[in-house]
């Protein structure tokens, strides 16, 4: 595979390295985890919901923390005492994991929910409204400091 330097980047952009830094973890994917198994799906024009296959763990066993832009998920499954017998195949997996999540900016988690072990985490993207577009009037007949003065006055 090859490597890219992203260092001439570095030096010549301020405020992107959030960008590259995701751009070298896009590069170097072998170091990915693939347990447990997840999917994503949009489930509404600003909603999103993330979808593990969490089998064998229960609530008690599983953590979901948010920090900053961050989703992280742990999952630590505690030994059974009550446990008969002794395993001949164990194909359902039982191991330790963590799996993190980059989330965009304005994205929030609202939930979670365990069922059939399929943990469901739903997301929403709640843009504030001084970042949502809107439109500007084009105003004639008027100078431009007249109605400055009008946008002022009203806030």
């Amino acid at each position: 595979m090859r490597q890219f330097d992203l260092a001439p980047l570095y030096r010549s952009t301020v405020g992107f390295d959030r960008l590259f830094s995701a751009l070298d973890q896009f590069v170097s994917a072998d170091a990915v985890p693939s347990y447990p198994p997840y999917n994503i799906e949009r489930t509404g024009e600003n909603a999103y919901r993330i979808t593990v296959a969490v089998a064998g763990f229960t609530e008690a066993d599983l953590a979901i923390e948010v920090k900053e832009n961050a989703l992280t998920l742990k999952g630590e499954r505690k030994a059974d005492p009550g446990q008969r017998g002794e395993f001949l195949h164990q194909g359902i997996a039982a191991r330790g994991f963590e799996r993190r999540f980059q989330l965009a900016d304005y994205v929030q988690v609202t939930g979670a929910a365990l069922e059939n072990g399929l943990l469901h985490i739903d997301l929403v993207r709640e843009i504030p409204e001084a970042k949502k577009p809107r439109q500007i009037q084009i105003a004639t007949g008027r100078p431009a400091q007249a109605i400055e003065g009008e946008v002022r006055a009203a806030a």
